[in-house]
């Protein structure tokens, strides 16, 4: 593509759940949340939707650098058969917290995370489904997600989701090659990733594809080929992200050692280049930077994200942002669970690390940095000055014809280099 992206930055697997941050090893810093979880303004009469992270996992995946754990039984509370009621918990603090008024449908989406939420038998991840919505209604037609990895499911298992009202399901192909899976040290193998596919069509439940491009030695050929792959299980969404090695995995300290390498930035943009248009032609179209969905499609709780809607993130890690403040959740299972369980007045403990409550000038910078990354775009921030539009316009970083009327829409290019856009918007 030439050295004009040589500074690209590309979506990554660090940010595969849109601006969700409820996964990540790594809190922010803040300041001190309430014991109690006071909320400066805690009405959400108009609903939210609520992230349900669940921190468990069969295997750690070597490019992971999420808060999950491969331990199933770090104490009481924090174990994978008693995490049902440490969630509750939670969720009954969030009641107390949150001013539903009298909206009597308050759950707009509900989307279970982690980690593998499917490590769950299903009985235990419907019965923490259930303790939300006994305590918080879902609003009709609302959209209710898990998602799983494919060697984790049975077809009674997607019928008993789709039964109990999971109306669709994420799943983690990442590729379909063995030695890209392989170097991933992802644990399904071929074929699985098209029986979940087959048995989600036969319900009737609607499935997402998630893919991994540069993982170290894939090839453009691997790459088209995983592509081609995840369109013939004709999912009516697909999200794919560009592998970032971070420190503290596994890769990282392959990479430390010599042994493998960063993936290259033209190269990624080749590759993103690639499935961008094999993804159009198969009639998906890109609304999120790397997310591409048939028309009805898109993930609707991921939206409620980048439109800085508000959610409430449940477990370890998890983050939530209500009304302006952001506030995030201990990472550990077991000081989770334990900051539930110390009480006064049989009351659990918020088990919220930190928060920062938002400014007006923080919250207009989101608002671009979330908002430029769909492609409805954002109406020209009032601050930009004509010649900044101008110039991305000029470097072909934005729809002219939208800045003409007022919007800023990324183009292919944009999207490549979307951090750029934003600091100019900034």
């Amino acid at each position: 593509m030439g050295k004009q992206y040589s500074q690209i930055v590309v979506v990554n697997v660090r940010q595969a759940r849109g601006v969700e941050w409820h996964n990540l090893a790594e809190l922010p810093e803040g300041e001190a949340a309430p014991a109690d979880g006071t909320l400066p303004e805690p009405n959400v009469g108009g609903g939210f939707s609520a992230y349900l992270h669940i921190p468990f996992c069969r295997v750690r995946c070597g490019y992971c650098d999420f808060n999950t754990y491969t331990n199933l039984n770090f104490g009481k509370g924090a174990a994978l058969t008693d995490f049902r009621q440490t969630l509750y918990k939670e969720i009954e603090l969030s009641r107390r917290v949150l001013d539903v008024g009298d909206q009597s449908s308050p759950l707009r989406t509900v989307f279970f995370g982690g980690g593998t939420p499917t490590m769950l038998p299903a009985s235990e991840l419907l019965g923490i489904f259930h303790d939300l919505t006994s305590v918080f209604a879902l609003a009709a037609g609302a959209e209710v997600t898990t998602e799983a990895n494919p060697e984790t499911l049975t077809k009674d298992y997607l019928a008993q989701l789709k039964d109990a009202g999971f109306t669709r399901i994420s799943c983690g192909m990442q590729s379909a090659e063995p030695q890209v899976l392989a170097t991933l040290d992802r644990a399904h193998t071929q074929g699985q990733v098209e029986k979940v596919a087959t048995w989600a069509q036969e319900l009737g439940l609607r499935y997402s594809i998630d893919l991994i491009y540069g993982a170290p030695g894939e090839s453009m050929k691997q790459w088209e080929e995983s592509v081609e792959a995840a369109l013939a299980l004709e999912p009516a969404h697909i999200s794919a992200y560009a592998l970032t090695i971070e420190l503290g995995t596994k890769m990282g300290a392959q990479l430390r050692r010599g042994e493998i390498y960063e993936p290259d930035p033209e190269e990624l943009a080749d590759k993103y280049v690639l499935a961008d248009e094999r993804f159009s032609a198969a009639g998906l179209q890109w609304y999120e930077i790397s997310n591409w969905a048939k028309p009805g499609e898109e993930c609707q709780h991921n939206m409620h994200y980048w439109r800085n809607d508000n959610w409430w993130g449940y477990g370890p890690g998890a983050h939530s942002h209500i009304n302006g403040t952001r506030f995030w959740n201990v990472k550990h299972p077991l000081a989770y669970a334990q900051r539930l369980s110390a009480n006064a007045d049989d009351q659990p403990a918020s088990p919220a690390a930190g928060r920062e409550i938002l400014t007006e000038v923080e919250r207009r910078e989101e608002h671009i940095m979330m908002g430029v990354r769909l492609s409805s775009g954002i109406e020209v921030p009032t601050s930009t000055p004509a010649h900044v539009v101008a110039g991305l316009m000029s470097d072909a970083l934005i729809d002219p014809h939208q800045a003409l009327s007022g919007k800023i829409v990324l183009t292919q290019k944009g999207r490549l280099l979307a951090d750029t856009v934003i600091r100019e918007l900034w």
